[in-house]
C-alpha cells in the first residue's frame, strides 16, 4: 500500500508543478499589471508585441482562469488517460490568448488568433476513443479555421492599401484605405467575432463542444468565447469610424434575448450553461455597440469567473433533468414597491460611482441594465415566504451595496486601464434603434416571466431547433 502511495505521489507531481508555475506565472504578471498601475508601461520588441497596462490586465485574468482550472484539474482528471494531453494543450491556449492581446504585428495577431482556436478544438476532442467528442472537434475547428482566415484577409487587405502592418499602424491610417475595402474589412472583423462568441447563426459549434472534459469547459466559456470582446476592444476606431455600433447592438439583443428563450427549454446542465453564455456574449455585443468597449470588457472579467464556477461546480457528468418548472411572476403591491425602489436606487448609486447620468445618449442603458439587475435580484429575496420582511430588506439592501460597488469598482478599473486604447468609452447618441431593441428586450422579459411562451408551440419548435448541436456529431 505504501508503495502504491509513492507511485501515485510521483504522478501528480508533474501536474502540481504544472500547477504551481502557472500561479507564480500568473503572480509575476498580476505583480507587472498592478505597476503599470502608478508607472505607465509601453515596451514594443522588435514590432512583434507590445506591453501595456491593457495587455497585462487581460493577461493576469486569463492566468488567474487557467491557476483555478489546473489546479481544478489536478483532482478532477487524476487517472484520466488523457490529462497530459489537457495540461499541454490548456497552456498551449493560454499562451495563444496572451499572444494576442500582447500583439503588435498583424501576423502575430492572426496567428493567436488561429492558435487560440487550434487548442480549443483539441481540447473539444481531448477523448480520442470517443467518435463524437472527434467529431465536434472537426466542426469546431472548421469554424475556428474559417474564423481565422477571415481575418487574416480582412486585417491584410487594410495593411496592402496602407502599407501598415502593425496594429496601430492599421488603426492610424486605415482611412487611407478605399470605403468598400475598408467596409468590407469591417464586416469580415464583425464575422470573425459573431464565430468566436457563438452569435446566431454561428452557435453549432459552442452547443457541439460538450464533449469537452469540464476543466476545458471551464477555459472554453471563461476564456476563449470572450476573445471577440478584446479583438473588438483593440479595433475600436474601425467601428466607430464604420458606424457598426447600431449592428452590434442589434445583433447583440437578438442572440441575448433567443439565447435566453433557449435556456429556459433545455434539459441538460451543460446545455443550459451553453444557452447562458451565448446570452451574455450577445450582451457583450451590446455594450459594445452603445461604445462602450471598457463596460463590455467589464462585462467579460465578471462572465469568466462566474461561467467558470459553475462548470467547475457543475460535475463531470452531464446531468439530465426534468423539464424544470418555470416559476411564473406573482408579485404584490409591497413587493412592486420595493423591487422600484432598489431598482432606482441601485442605478442611481451607479450613476453616482460612475457619472453615468446622461439621459441623451447610450451612457443611460448601462444605468438600466444595472437598474433591472438589482430589480431582479430584490425580487428574488423578496419572494421567500419564511424570512420577515425585515430580514429580506436588510439582505437585499446590502446584496445591492455591495453588488453594485462592486461592478462600478471593477468598471471603473477596467477604464483605467484602457485610457491610453482609442474610442474606449464613445457614448451613442439615443435612436430609435436603442429605443426599439429595448421594447424588444422588455417584452421578452415578461413573455419569459409570465409563461406566455408556452402557449406558442411554434415559437418553442423554433427555440428547440436553434439550440441543438449539428446532427453529423450525434451520429456515429
Amino acid at each position: 500500500m505504501a508503495t502504491g502511495e509513492i507511485v501515485n505521489t510521483q504522478r501528480k507531481m508533474p501536474e502540481r508543478l504544472y500547477s504551481y508555475f502557472l500561479w507564480t506565472f500568473f503572480f509575476c504578471v498580476l505583480l507587472a499589471a498592478t505597476f503599470s498601475a502608478f508607472t505607465p508601461i509601453n515596451l514594443i520588441f522588435g514590432e512583434i508585441y507590445h506591453i501595456n497596462s491593457f495587455s497585462l490586465l487581460i493577461a493576469s485574468v486569463v492566468l488567474l482562469f487557467g491557476s483555478i482550472v489546473t489546479h481544478y484539474a489536478t483532482y478532477y482528471l487524476q487517472g484520466f488517460q488523457y490529462a497530459k494531453n489537457f495540461y499541454i494543450n490548456s497552456f498551449l491556449f493560454l499562451l495563444s490568448v496572451i499572444s494576442l492581446v500582447t500583439a503588435h504585428h498583424l501576423l502575430i495577431l492572426c496567428l493567436s488568433w488561429l492558435g487560440m482556436g487550434f487548442f480549443m478544438s483539441r481540447l473539444i476532442g481531448l477523448q480520442k476513443n470517443w467518435w463524437q467528442a472527434q467529431k465536434s472537434a472537426k466542426i469546431a475547428l472548421i469554424y475556428f479555421s474559417i474564423s481565422s482566415l477571415i481575418l487574416f484577409i480582412s486585417l491584410f487587405s487594410l495593411a496592402y492599401y496602407t502599407q501598415q502592418f502593425t496594429l496601430p499602424g492599421i488603426l492610424n491610417h486605415f482611412q487611407e484605405a478605399p470605403s468598400l475595402v475598408l467596409n468590407l474589412a469591417v464586416i469580415g472583423i464583425l464575422l470573425v467575432c459573431f464565430i468566436q462568441s457563438a452569435i446566431y447563426p454561428f452557435q453549432s459549434w459552442l452547443l457541439n463542444a460538450m464533449t469537452a472534459p469540464t476543466p476545458a469547459s471551464a477555459l472554453m466559456h471563461a476564456g476563449f468565447v470572450n476573445g471577440a470582446g478584446i479583438l473588438l476592444a483593440l479595433l475600436a476606431p474601425l467601428m466607430v469610424f464604420t458606424t457598426s455600433h447600431y449592428f452590434l447592438f442589434v445583433i447583440g439583443g437578438i442572440t441575448a434575448i433567443i439565447a435566453q428563450f433557449n435556456k429556459l427549454i433545455q434539459t441538460n446542465v451543460k446545455q443550459k450553461l451553453a444557452c447562458s453564455t451565448i446570452a451574455q456574449m450577445g450582451f457583450m455585443l451590446m455594450q459594445c455597440g452603445l461604445g462602450f468597449y471598457n463596460a463590455a470588457v467589464a462585462h467579460l472579467i465578471l462572465h469568466g469567473f462566474y461561467k467558470a464556477y459553475l462548470f467547475l461546480s457543475a460535475g463531470s457528468e452531464i446531468k439530465q433533468l426534468n423539464i424544470p418548472k418555470i416559476e411564473h411572476l406573482k408579485i404584490n403591491t409591497m413587493q412592486v414597491i420595493w423591487v422600484i425602489l432598489f431598482a432606482l436606487a441601485g442605478g442611481s448609486f451607479f450613476s453616482l460611482l460612475t457619472a453615468k447620468t446622461s439621459f441623451t445618449n447610450s451612457a443611460i442603458f448601462l444605468t438600466i441594465i444595472v437598474a433591472i439587475t438589482v430589480a431582479q435580484s430584490t425580487y428574488n429575496i423578496l419572494k421567500y415566504r419564511n424570512v420577515s420582511w425585515l430580514k429580506k430588506i436588510f439582505s437585499a439592501f446590502w446584496i445591492f451595496i455591495f453588488g453594485v460597488s462592486s461592478y462600478a469598482v471593477l468598471y471603473a478599473l477596467v477604464s483605467y486601464f484602457m485610457k491610453d486604447m482609442p474610442y474606449t468609452a464613445q457614448p451613442e447618441p439615443l435612436g430609435f434603434v436603442h429605443l426599439f431593441v429595448a421594447g424588444v428586450f422588455l417584452l421578452g422579459f415578461f413573455i419569459m416571466k409570465l409563461g406566455l411562451y408556452k402557449k406558442l408551440p411554434w415559437l418553442y419548435v423554433i427555440l428547440l431547433n436553434l439550440s441543438q448541436p449539428k446532427p453529423s456529431s450525434s451520429k456515429s
